[in-house]
């Protein structure tokens, strides 16, 4: 387990001081649920000041970086930016979803993959951060890993998933793109989807969502992060 997280570490670029934080960040509570009378923390603290955190430190980007942008605009901004499907996708570009430890019945059921845990994998991570290293830490690592990927000229800060990946598949002139939902699971109050995207036989990604859109855009964000590896630049 310790090689997990110092891989996540290297895929990062950065080095906690307090490995004991990192590995609460990570810590779901059905694991936790599972370790009968040891003294194990799970994430949910983590995740409450990590919202906090992600929450200024876009604040002062989006301040910083359109200066003409009122108010409401730099608010719809920002609310495009620390949504579920957003973050989702910056944990997923980090493999978050294979460093959390899970309960036996939340592994199961597809615990690594379910949006709702990685947005708030990603949450933790920051309030993580924050405590080992401080707020310049943070903005340098969302420097990085979200905000070089959000576009200058004060437009929408992300496309629409299966737009960008339409986009994508043009460019490249693969071919028709096909999204097919191939699960349904959970009672009825609470559904998942899960799609998958693919161009002919090939399969290009696989989403989980609580409708069939969220999850096709799922499928259109990991494939978007399998043409970054295979496409560079």
């Amino acid at each position: 387990m310790d090689d997990v997280f110092r891989q996540l570490q290297e895929r990062s670029g950065l080095t906690f001081r307090n490995p004991a934080l990192l590995k609460q960040a990570f810590t779901h509570t059905s694991y936790v649920n599972e370790q009968r009378g040891a003294r194990i923390a799970d994430n949910e603290r983590l995740e409450f000041l990590g919202d906090a955190v992600l929450q200024l430190t876009v604040s002062e980007y989006l301040y910083r970086i359109y200066p003409d942008s009122p108010e409401g605009e730099m608010t719809r901004l920002r609310a495009s930016i620390v949504c579920e499907p957003s973050l989702v996708r910056f944990a997923e570009a980090l493999d978050f979803g294979q460093v959390v430890l899970l309960g036996k019945g939340e592994e199961q059921t597809g615990g690594r993959t379910r949006p709702s845990l990685l947005a708030d994998a990603f949450e933790a991570f920051l309030g993580a951060l924050y405590l080992d290293q401080g707020l310049n830490a943070v903005r340098a690592f969302l420097e990085r890993h979200l905000f070089s990927l959000l576009p200058q000229d004060g437009q929408a800060p992300l496309k629409d998933f299966k737009t960008e990946l339409q986009e994508k598949v043009q460019q490249l002139s693969m071919g028709a793109l096909d999204y097919r939902i191939v699960e349904e699971r959970g009672p009825a109050h609470d559904r998942e989807f899960v799609a998958m995207v693919a161009i002919g036989k090939q399969r290009l990604g696989k989403g989980i969502g609580r409708s069939k859109k969220e999850a096709e855009q799922r499928a259109a964000s990991q494939a978007l992060i399998t043409f970054a590896k295979q496409y560079p630049g």
